[in-house]
This record gives structure tokens, C-alpha cells and sequence, in this order.
């Protein structure tokens, strides 16, 4: 058998590998494994690599640098500038093969001389990679020799290199795919939270000073881009002031991304904000997006933001900076053009002075605060909202109601609701489900909506007067928490954010208790 027939023998035995491999695997990296063991049995060689630009932005990205009986990953991500002295973009744009004897042979290709400084390399085959018709990268072989390669040994690599340039266009579509797919899902499963044709989650009930005042900020500010700090107790209702910034913007087109920071655990706040590849963490089975790329070209709303942990603050800080963030277990940078609307019931100063807060987030995210009023400050809506929830309530239960029984609503006003609005919702909602009657009744909720109104000393400061309320509660409820019965229950909280708040004021159980 003549060399030339060894030579085809071999050339065909590397396309069924590679054949072997488009049909076994879709992922880039396993395509790649598998084309750097077929060819390194083809080609001696000492290194190969591809490049293609980045669908990121600007550059070329080292997607992949093999030895020949290394099919294991050695660099990936680094992005080489792009341009007149990028051989890459030459060969893209004039896709013929070349061979390099010396780094001198590279001429004005300012760039990839660096790259061969840096991995040792002298020499090299240079493969431009062309799928359905245009340029897609290119195949590197390289030594670590001067003039290791002949221009005799780019002819049978030619039909080598349309195999691999349809592989890896295949497995490009099936990353892009499968990409679309999870920000699709992503997208759904926050969309499902949010949008259900019904306005009305995103309207502030009531036409007091104080709603009036929310409302005028609000608008102001939704039509622009500016990050907004919504403020406020718990109950009060920050979520659906930052749905309305959503509602009203420019971006409202655009998904509206929710994340609870203190529902998230200390490990998974991280990727659930800023995504994670495969394999980056134990259970980490597939890529998954994170929030903030979900969000992009929407708005973001971060609920809770005073409970991140610090080195999160630290990445979040960078976000609101410059828009990158990488994902977990992954050096590739990526932005997001994501609109964030951050809330908190925390007095973030006090955090900040405290070390549990970053200065610098703080200000980042304070660029226009919106502070909403606690109900006890804006009584007069008190009605509107009882017609507005009861609505709601009725149509959940399938009940009609003709009202509320006569006085119940005087009542309503004069009570405090440390629970704030949502406290009110809960009540109604008790209410409704023990009511016989087309009227609603408030009468057997415990004197939950009749709790007499807390003696405020003179001089008492908003802190000394929560910490007396929350401690009377707990007496009266015999010092219960959670349940039905417990203090959590009747001051409309969660029973952890209750104990949060008995942490933070000092109030600790008597052993009488």
C-alpha cells in the first residue's frame, strides 16, 4: 500500500470518528474531545485549539486547547481582542488554510503571536471552519517545534475540516436550543407569577395623602431606567409598588423577574441570582440560568435585599456597575441590561453602620427611595381596601358577598395593624370563610380586628413602641409564635420573620412563660 493510500486510510478512519462523535454526542465540549482524539491519530501534533468569536461581544474566545493524547479540557474562555491583527477574523473573512513555519510567519497577527508566546508554541496549521456558508472559527493544530507542518499536509486535512465545522455548527444549534429552551422555561415560570391579566395586582388601593405620594413617585420615576430602593414594613405592600414601577415602564413588555433574597439559602443565593454551569457544585447536573440573565432587557425585583450575604453584596455591586456577572463554575463574562427594583423592611443605614451592609451597594441602590406608609398612617383607605380584598376573596371562594355588617369597618380603622396590609387581607379572608351569611362578619376572629389600641407614652421612640406591641401580643397569646393561635398569626407575619424581629429588639420568652 502506497503512503498516499495510508494517508487516505487514516483520513477516513478520523471522519468516521468524528462522524461517531456528531452522532453520539451534541455538547461542544464532547465534540471537541472527540475530534482532538480522531485527528491526533492523523496529524501528529502537540496542541489544538479552537477559536470563535464571542456571541458575547467583541473578541475571539479560546473555546478549547487539547494535547493529543489529552482529551480532556485544558483552557477554555479567554477572550483575544478582535480586528486587523486578529488572524482569526482574516481567516474568517478569507476562509483559505495556512500553514505557520515560525511565529514570524504570523506577520501582523499581533494577537495570536501573544497566544502562541503563551502556550509555547512555534508552528501550526491553521484551519478556517466554514458551515452553511460562512465562517464559523478555526481549527488549530500546533507544535512545539519551528516548521513541524508541510503545506502537503493540508489537502487531506480540507474535507477534515468541513467534518468538523458541520459538528460543531450542529452542536452550536444544540446549545443554542437548549439555551432558548431553559430562558424560555425561566421566563415562563416568572412570567406565571406575574402576569394574569389582572391590573389590579399592580394598583395601589386607596386616595389618602400618603397613597397619593407613593403613587406620584412611582410614576415619576417608572419610565426611566433608574434603580429604585422601595422601603417599607412588612405588609405594607413593597411588592406591589414595585410591580407598578414594572407596569408602567418602558419595559413592561419585558419579563419581570422576582427573587426573594431571604428565602434563599446562604449556598444557592449566588446561583439562583447569577446561574451555574454544569458540574460547578454537587447537584449541579445541567447549565441553568440565572435570574439576572432571565431579566435581561426586563426589570429585576429584588425583595428582601437587606438579607443578602456580603460576598453576594460584592457581585451584586458589580452588576448594578457595569452589568457583568459570571455564572458559577464558569470564567466567561456576561452582562445583563436588567432594570432593578430592590425592597427591604430593614433599616439598611443601621446595616451599613453596623459592617452587615456594603456602603457602596447601599448608595447604588438608593438612587430613588420610595418609602411606603404603614397602614396605622393612612386609615381613611381602610374601606377601599376591604372592598378591594373582599372582591378578590369572594371570587377565590366562589362566594358573593353584599358587604361588610355595620360597624365592622369603624372598627378595622381603629385598630393598628402591625401587620400592616397584609395583616388586613388576612383577617378578611378569615373572615370570609366563617361567615354564614351574604355579610361579612368580623365578629369571630378572637377580637383579632377589635385588639384594643397599645397606650403610646410621650416621648417613645417607633422602636420602643413595636418592641411594647409585639410583647403584649405574645402575652396574650401565652407566648405561642407559630399556629393558629400563636403571635405571629395575629400580627400578620411570618412566624420566622416574627422571631427575626424579637431577635433583633431583644425580646426573649420569660421562663414564667
Amino acid at each position: 500500500m502506497t503512503v498516499d493510500a495510508d494517508t487516505r486510510l487514516m483520513q477516513a478512519r478520523a471522519l468516521l470518528h468524528i462522524a461517531r462523535a456528531v452522532s453520539r454526542h451534541l455538547e461542544r465540549d464532547r465534540v471537541f474531545s472527540a475530534i482532538a482524539t480522531a485527528v491526533g491519530e492523523f496529524v501528529p501534533h502537540d496542541k489544538m485549539a479552537l477559536m470563535m468569536p464571542n456571541p458575547d461581544g467583541e473578541g475571539n474566545v479560546l473555546y478549547a486547547l487539547h494535547g493529543p493524547h489529552d482529551p480532556d479540557r485544558i483552557y477554555e474562555g479567554r477572550v483575544y481582542p478582535s480586528g486587523d491583527h486578529s488572524v482569526v477574523d482574516a481567516l474568517i473573512a478569507d476562509p483559505r488554510p495556512r500553514v505557520i513555519g515560525t511565529r514570524d510567519d504570523l506577520g501582523p497577527f499581533t494577537v495570536a503571536r501573544t497566544a502562541f508566546e503563551e502556550v509555547g508554541v512555534h508552528s501550526a496549521i491553521l484551519l478556517p471552519l466554514v458551515a452553511r456558508g460562512r465562517g464559523i472559527g478555526v481549527f488549530c493544530l500546533m507544535s512545539d517545534r519551528p516548521h513541524a507542518f508541510a503545506d502537503t499536509d493540508l489537502e487531506p486535512l480540507v474535507d477534515i475540516a468541513d467534518a468538523i465545522a458541520i459538528a460543531l455548527f450542529n452542536s452550536m444549534q444544540f446549545e443554542e436550543n437548549a439555551r432558548l429552551r431553559a430562558q424560555l422555561a425561566a421566563e415562563n415560570a416568572v412570567l406565571r407569577d406575574v402576569v394574569r391579566g389582572d391590573t389590579a395586582r399592580w394598583e395601589l388601593i386607596g386616595d389618602s395623602p400618603a397613597m397619593q405620594r407613593v403613587r406620584a413617585l412611582v410614576d415619576q420615576v417608572a419610565p426611566t431606567d433608574t434603580t429604585v430602593l422601595v422601603t417599607g414594613e412588612t405588609g405594607t405592600g413593597k411588592e406591589r409598588v414595585a410591580t407598578r414601577v414594572w407596569a408602567r415602564s418602558r419595559r413592561a413588555g419585558r419579563v419581570f423577574v422576582k427573587v426573594n433574597c431571604a428565602a434563599l439559602s446562604a449556598g444557592l443565593v449566588e446561583s439562583e441570582l447569577f446561574g451555574h454551569e454544569k458540574g460547578a457544585f454537587t447537584g449541579a447536573h445541567a447549565d441553568r440560568a440565572g435570574r439576572f440573565e432571565v431579566a435581561d432587557g426586563g426589570t429585576i425585583f429584588l425583595d428582601e435585599v437587606g438579607e443578602l450575604p456580603l460576598e453576594t453584596q460584592a457581585k451584586l455591586l458589580r452588576v448594578l456597575q457595569s452589568g457583568e456577572f459570571e455564572r458559577i463554575g464558569s470564567s466567561r463574562t456576561r452582562t445583563t441590561d436588567a432594570r432593578i427594583v430592590a425592597a427591604t423592611n430593614r433599616d439598611l443605614e443601621q446595616l451599613v453602620a453596623d459592617g452587615r451592609f456594603r456602603a457602596d451597594l447601599y448608595y447604588r441602590l438608593n438612587v430613588f427611595p420610595i418609602a411606603v406608609p404603614p397602614l396605622r398612617e393612612h386609615p381613611e383607605d381602610i374601606p377601599a381596601l376591604v372592598d378591594h380584598i373582599l372582591a378578590r376573596v369572594a371570587r377565590s371562594l366562589g362566594r358573593p358577598f353584599d358587604g361588610v355588617a355595620p360597624g365592622a369597618v369603624d372598627r378595622l380603622m381603629r385598630y393598628d395593624w402591625p401587620g400592616n396590609v397584609r395583616e388586613l387581607q388576612n383577617v378578611i379572608e378569615r373572615a370570609a370563610i366563617v361567615s354564614r351569611g351574604p355579610v361579612l362578619q368580623i365578629d369571630d376572629l378572637g377580637g383579632q380586628a377589635s385588639a384594643p389600641r397599645l397606650r403610646v407614652a410621650a416621648g417613645q421612640t417607633l422602636v420602643e413602641v413595636e418592641r411594647a406591641y409585639i410583647m403584649q401580643v405574645l402575652e396574650e397569646c401565652g407566648w405561642t409564635v407559630a399556629g393558629e393561635r400563636g403571635a405571629a398569626a395575629r400580627l400578620g407575619l411570618n412566624p420566622n420573620t416574627l422571631r427575626s424581629r424579637m431577635q433583633k429588639l431583644g425580646i426573649r420568652r420569660p421562663e414564667r412563660a
